[in-house]
């Protein structure tokens, strides 16, 4: 799979990973799990590597946390969550909560989740950071009505990675805050790659332009996915899925050719007059 630095360190991270709301969120119903144990066979069998969830999820980090130890894989992974409360004490017990579900003693990236107390949580993480409990931090939202929020706190620490909406349907990002994040190093995460599957519905029964064939795309899924990877500040795209068709499906978008901006112009009006 194609792969991105992140600016922070140089590390590389592979660009298609793995997003845990809503489908992770099973519980102990094992039947409900079985398709999520494929997901994460195949995730890492096709070079995946983040993996991001929150305590905001339900039970998702419980579930991801006891099927990485069960297909003993989580050492390969990148593991990424969130903290998401008010207080420092309370933001402390939330994550150690989380560390203990994701069965982790170092967790690769540690977020504040749409910027709840960011102010309190971004010391703690930096202490964190310090210390080697957290190798990566940093910041997250999904709505365009935060981005002033987020362009102040991105501008006023020093984060490793941002974690935005950024889609054909939501384009917004672009603007400020993707070029923001290239400006000062930070890596970029792309959440809601499908727009909560509005993408899809607005496709739905209509062909692939012919032309799509020139960038190996297969499908809508990889249509949409290689339109945000061809941003040269987004480091990765995290879509959601409890299927493994879909999976496979999505981790075609991490292999061969991205789109160049003439390209990505070409794709966005393509879908823009379906």
């Amino acid at each position: 799979m194609l792969s991105r630095p992140i600016p922070a360190s140089g590390e590389p991270l592979p660009v298609i990973g793995l997003g845990t709301w809503q489908v992770f969120d099973v519980g102990a119903d094992a039947a409900a799990r079985a398709p999520l144990r494929e997901v994460l066979k195949l995730f890492h069998a096709g070079g995946g590597r983040l993996v991001d969830s929150s305590p905001m999820y339900g039970s998702a980090e419980s579930v991801l946390g006891e099927l990485c130890a069960e297909l003993a894989i989580r050492e390969r992974l990148f593991i990424a969550t969130k903290v998401w409360t008010s207080g420092r004490a309370e933001g402390i017990g939330q994550m150690q909560t989380s560390f203990r579900r994701l069965r982790v003693s170092t967790m690769d990236l540690m977020q504040v989740h749409n910027l709840v107390d960011v102010a309190t949580h971004a010391g703690t993480l930096a202490e964190w950071k310090g210390a080697g409990r957290v190798r990566y931090i940093g910041i997250t939202h999904y709505t365009a009505s935060a981005y002033d929020e987020v362009e102040k706190w991105l501008k006023a620490v020093r984060w490793d990675f941002l974690q935005i909406n950024y889609s054909l349907a939501e384009r917004e990002a672009a603007r400020r805050l993707l070029p923001l994040a290239r400006e000062r190093g930070v890596a970029v995460i792309a959440n809601r790659p499908f727009a909560e599957g509005a993408l899809f519905r607005r496709v739905r029964g209509k062909p692939l332009p012919g032309w799509a064939a020139e960038l190996g795309i297969a499908s809508w899924a990889q249509y949409f996915l290689k339109w945000i990877l061809g941003h040269p500040a987004v480091t990765c795209a995290i879509p959601g899925t409890g299927r493994p068709d879909h999976m496979a499906d999505n981790l075609a978008a991490g292999h061969g050719s991205l789109p160049d901006e003439a390209m990505r112009r070409r794709m966005a009006e393509y879908v823009d007059a379906l």
